[in-house]
């Protein structure tokens, strides 16, 4: 149920695009144990002029690789949080080349009835989900 909105610079392949979001997926499914359909990604691809992410000091040498990564989620515990992004990180630098230094993170929480999945309704209020 978790929706997951990357931003990206523009020039990844559809293949590249495609390998981010099933790697970043399986991490997810694992991370925060939800079943392997709850699957709603979106990705938005940016020219360079549109996106200035600074490292806030850190030290970060961020890249043309860079990704946010909006995580749109039921609240969460700090320790599924922290394991979401270690397990998204370590796969994407293992899988899909994308050093540590540009994967950065942000989490939104919401609740049950700000989900309608269709037809106008909160299914997980009205209790089809």
């Amino acid at each position: 149920m978790p929706l997951f909105k990357f931003d990206v610079l523009e020039g990844r392949t559809d293949e590249q695009l495609r390998q981010l979001l099933d790697v970043t997926h399986v991490a997810m499914v694992e991370a925060l144990e939800v079943p392997e359909l709850d699957r709603y990604q979106v990705v938005n691809q940016h020219k360079p002029a549109e996106m200035v992410i600074h490292d806030t000091g850190l030290g970060f040498t961020r890249s043309k690789n860079f990704v946010l990564i909006t995580i749109i989620s039921n609240k969460r515990t700090p320790e599924k949080k922290q394991k979401l992004y270690q397990l998204v990180t370590e796969r994407l630098e293992a899988e899909c080349g994308i050093s540590k230094d540009d994967v950065m993170f942000s989490m939104v929480e919401n609740t049950d009835v700000d989900w309608s999945f269709g037809h106008g309704e909160a299914q997980f209020i009205t209790g089809k989900l």
